[in-house]
Parts: C-alpha cells; sequence; structure tokens
C-alpha cells in the first residue's frame, strides 16, 4: 500500500531553489556544454546501478533523459535560455553535495526531484512542442525514408521548429503572464 506525500512551496521555497539553480547556472557558464551532457549521463548510470531506487526518485529518470535528448538533438535548437536551464538543472542534478547530500538513504535525491519538477514544470511548453517536433520528424522520416532530396527534407524540419519555436514561446509567454510574469524557476 503506496503513501501519498505532498508538499507545498511556498514563494519563499521557491526562492531557495532559484538561488540554488542560479548558482548552478553560474558554473555552466563556464562550463563546457558536452562534459556536462557526459557527467549528467554517467551520473545516471550511476544511480541506476546502485540498486532499486525509490519509486519518486526512478519516476523522474525518463524526464531527465527526455530533457537530455532535447538538449542534444542539433536539429531541434533549443534556445539558448532554455539550454541554460536545463544544463544548470544537470549541474545541479550531478553534484552529490547539493541542498540534501545525495548519500543519505532515500532522502538524499528528494532536493533533486524537486528541481527536477520545478523544471519540467517551467519548460513544460518547450517539451510539448519538442516532443510535437519528434512526431513530426519521424512521421516525415518514415514517409520520405529513400530518394527524399536532403535539401527538402531540412527545409522542411526547419519550418516546422520555427513554428514550434514561435508556439512554445508563445505559451510560455501567456503562462508567465497569468502567473504575474514570474517564472517558477
Amino acid at each position: 500500500m503506496g503513501m501519498r506525500f505532498s508538499l507545498e512551496l511556498t514563494d519563499r521555497d521557491l526562492r531557495f531553489f532559484r538561488s540554488a539553480l542560479r548558482k548552478s547556472r553560474e558554473t555552466v557558464r563556464d562550463a563546457d556544454e558536452a562534459e556536462i551532457v557526459e557527467a549528467i549521463g554517467d551520473v545516471l548510470a550511476e544511480i541506476k546501478n546502485q540498486g532499486p531506487l525509490p519509486d519518486f526518485v526512478a519516476q523522474r529518470i525518463p524526464q531527465l533523459e527526455s530533457m537530455i535528448r532535447m538538449l542534444k538533438d542539433d536539429e531541434w535548437q533549443l534556445p539558448n535560455g532554455d539550454r541554460e536551464r536545463l544544463l544548470a538543472t544537470f549541474v545541479y542534478f550531478g553534484d552529490p553535495e547539493d541542498i540534501v547530500p545525495d548519500h543519505i538513504p532515500v532522502i538524499g535525491y528528494l532536493d533533486d526531484v524537486i528541481m527536477i519538477e520545478l523544471v519540467v514544470r517551467e519548460l513544460q511548453h518547450v517539451r510539448e512542442a519538442y516532443d510535437d517536433f519528434c512526431e513530426y520528424r519521424e512521421g516525415y522520416d518514415s514517409r520520405f525514408s529513400t530518394g527524399h532530396d536532403a535539401a527538402v527534407r531540412r527545409d522542411r524540419i526547419d519550418r516546422k521548429r520555427q513554428k514550434l519555436h514561435q508556439r512554445m514561446k508563445r505559451r510560455t509567454k501567456s503562462q508567465r503572464k497569468a502567473k504575474g510574469n514570474r517564472s517558477i524557476l
């Protein structure tokens, strides 16, 4: 029998997490993106090999992996602000001595999970647009798997990406306006 546990993060709590993410962003500005992505991949592999994870952690791993794919996808061309936010999240998640040290059994990843959940919510429209982009690209590639002009493919993929980038910016702006022009993080 499971137990539901809810947290309500107040504005003060969110400021605390924003501050932690801001510190990670400072690290990101001087760090090599490829090294961060490689390091987060290593951390994820290590976490998965440690044995059974608490479900609240295991359920966030696919989200983290999806964000890594989105960041690495050259055709998607994730905007710089969103790239920086993801890289900062990866740096935070990869730091074993963050707010709650990761070696503490069961709760060591609680702060990491909260940070991932906040970023997932913050990037909701970006993630939805990326999912739509991947679906479009896969459909396009399956329809025209052989003998199709690469330049035509690139143009159509670029056009779709531009439309989806515009949509995600519009929706994100609308979401922030509804929240008093504040982002979660």
